[in-house]
């Protein structure tokens, strides 16, 4: 066909799966984008939403924290491009994702010295487990499609 490139041998035929899964994720990993960039600028109209104890807990983010976060956000929608790209490196950014994700979870949960609970109610275990799951899933989605030749 004209203007299209032919499929070589070893070249495995695009799935659509691989379209819904990079749309889908790319939308999730838009939230936690958008939640990220409103709380590092601090946006009033955003943070408005959170009590003065919840906005204090985002604001003592240690800087090293902040870089972790970071990764695990823009990782994760890297992933998620990458997925549209049928990139390999997919699997490098979803990985780096979860790194960051990891890094920062030690920080919430155990170095901040916030009780998470009793500032946030039961929501931040719920969504960071969600999270947890939503990501691991991603990586190892990403690490088939590579293995399956989908992802270039």
């Amino acid at each position: 066909m004209a203007g299209r490139e032919a499929m070589t041998d070893t070249e495995a035929p695009i799935p659509k799966h691989i379209w819904i899964v990079a749309g889908l994720s790319l939308l999730w990993n838009a939230i936690g984008g958008l939640d990220y960039v409103m709380t590092q600028t601090r946006n009033a109209t955003y943070l408005a939403q959170f009590s003065d104890e919840q906005r204090a807990f985002f604001e003592g983010f240690p800087i090293w924290a902040e870089f972790f976060w970071a990764i695990g956000v823009w990782g994760a929608i890297a992933g998620s491009l990458l997925l549209f790209l049928r990139s390999r490196n997919a699997v490098y950014a979803f990985a780096a994702s979860l790194i960051g994700l990891a890094v920062n979870s030690v920080w919430q949960f155990g170095l901040s010295g916030v009780d998470m609970a009793k500032v946030f109610g039961g929501v931040p275990m719920v969504m960071t487990a969600l999270i947890w799951l939503i990501a691991i899933a991603l990586l190892l989605y990403a690490r088939r499609q590579k293995a399956a030749g989908v992802l270039r």
